[in-house]
């Protein structure tokens, strides 16, 4: 019984983390930079997820933690201009 409860409190932390992660994002979290970073989520060869970051740490982070979680789905970072994404 504690060992389901400690993976139940496992998975809300990890919700509360993504919901964090994205509230920051939207109410602009870090100075912008030229660079953003795109993180491309993969499943069976076909694009699943894909995030953007303002730090090349916040990408991998993310992509640490989905592996954890979905370990079945191939992560990619890279570095792109900020200009792409933003007009």
């Amino acid at each position: 019984m504690d060992r389901s409860r400690n993976k139940n409190d496992d998975s809300f932390a990890d919700v509360l983390w993504l919901e964090n992660l994205e509230l920051n994002r939207l109410l602009g979290g870090k100075a912008m930079t030229e660079t953003m970073w795109r993180c491309d989520q993969v499943r069976a060869g076909k694009l699943y997820n894909r995030m953007m970051f303002d730090t090349r740490e916040e990408a991998e982070k993310f992509a640490h933690r989905m592996q954890q979680m979905e370990p079945d789905q191939m992560f990619s970072i890279e570095a792109i201009e900020a200009k792409q994404v933003w007009n």
